[in-house]
């Protein structure tokens, strides 16, 4: 990138970067700020012994969709809820849920 010297106001001397045009300034700004959406594998189950046998060497956790928490068998609210599932707890940590602190303080 080219830089030229300009002198402002003041006298001083600053850098200014060369010009570019619109269109060059949007695509570089998307093209580094952009993410990229990427689907990790997340395996709802019904009945908490289909979770065991997807994940046998996992703890299978209770799925709040609603509040993105997951909760752990011995908590309050493990199980309950209609809008949750039994998952695998690495599944749900990777897909970014967080564990429920209920119960465990």
């Amino acid at each position: 990138m080219r830089f030229r010297i300009i002198a402002n106001s003041t006298g001083r001397r600053d850098r200014c970067s060369a010009r570019l045009g619109i269109g060059a300034c949007v695509t570089t700004f998307l093209f580094c700020c952009a993410q990229e959406a990427v689907a990790l594998p997340l395996t709802p189950f019904r009945y908490e012994a289909q979770a065991h046998r997807h994940c046998p060497g996992d703890t299978v956790v209770w799925l709040d969709l609603r509040r993105g928490r997951y909760y752990l068998k011995g908590q309050s609210r493990y199980a309950r809820g209609f809008d949750g599932s039994y998952v695998c707890r690495n599944e749900a940590r990777d897909s970014g849920y967080r564990r429920s602190l209920l119960g465990l303080r």
